[in-house]
């Protein structure tokens, strides 16, 4: 399992700290390093965003406020160089709480914590999903999509059929419901790992389609996909 997580502090070197932890562990892939909580909320809207590292004590808003001002927030990890936000931290339901300077244990041990957490609220699946396309919820099979496509205010679901099914809904929405198996490798596209023909020159071929990988997804991409280390395999 790969968690989406992102960390944001108005302190550089603990912004920094924290990114190096996060590239020591196999199952965290950073997403984003914010000094401001609202620079974040673009990306929290376009991406899957699993869990966050967060920073109380900021001077525009506090952690905690921007976190209240969610619609369905990821996971939080608090950081903080104050002990006394503790309650308030797990008041809003927060993973744990970590004092600066963070050491490398303790972030660890806060993150398998979320780790677990997050594990038991992805549902397993049952190989299909329903989109809403046109005035239907329409059932459509998960071995059936090669790749999903952003176009304007739709997603394109490209299937085995000639014609893409229609969808009014968002890359974030979508991403919920799709298992490990499906990897977003560009802003405007996810694709289905197994249908995945030959790559090179920064592309993907999938079904008749040459896919670019985006650059902020090419170490994802190599990882999950050139060094095999996905953890789903299957529906």
């Amino acid at each position: 399992m790969k968690i989406n997580c992102i960390v944001i502090d108005d302190e550089p070197l603990a912004l920094e700290l924290i990114g190096s932890h996060i590239r020591k562990v196999p199952y965290l892939q950073l997403r984003g390093s914010f000094h401001r909580a609202i620079d974040a909320v673009k990306l929290l809207h376009e991406e899957k965003i699993d869990l966050i590292y967060l920073d109380i004590n900021m001077p525009d808003i506090s952690g905690i406020e921007f976190l209240k001002g969610l619609q369905n927030p990821p996971k939080v990890i608090f950081i903080t160089a104050y002990d006394q936000y503790a309650v308030q931290g797990f008041e809003v339901n927060a993973v744990d709480y970590l004092l600066k300077p963070v050491s490398f244990n303790r972030f660890l041990l806060a993150s398998n914590r979320a780790l677990e957490l997050i594990g038991k609220q992805t549902p397993a699946g049952n190989g299909y999903i329903f989109v809403k396309s046109e005035h239907n919820n329409l059932r459509v099979a998960l071995e059936s999509i090669h790749y999903i496509e952003g176009y304007r205010d739709y997603l394109k679901i490209h299937t085995a059929d000639k014609h893409p099914i229609l969808t009014i809904t968002t890359f974030k929405a979508i991403e919920e419901l799709l298992p490990d198996i499906f990897l977003r490798i560009h802003r405007s596209y996810i694709i289905a790992v197994d249908k995945i023909i030959l790559f090179r020159n920064g592309q993907v071929l999938v079904k008749d389609k040459y896919i670019p990988i985006g650059e902020s997804y090419r170490e994802l991409f190599h990882h999950a996909v050139v060094a095999g280390k996905m953890s789903g395999t299957g529906y």
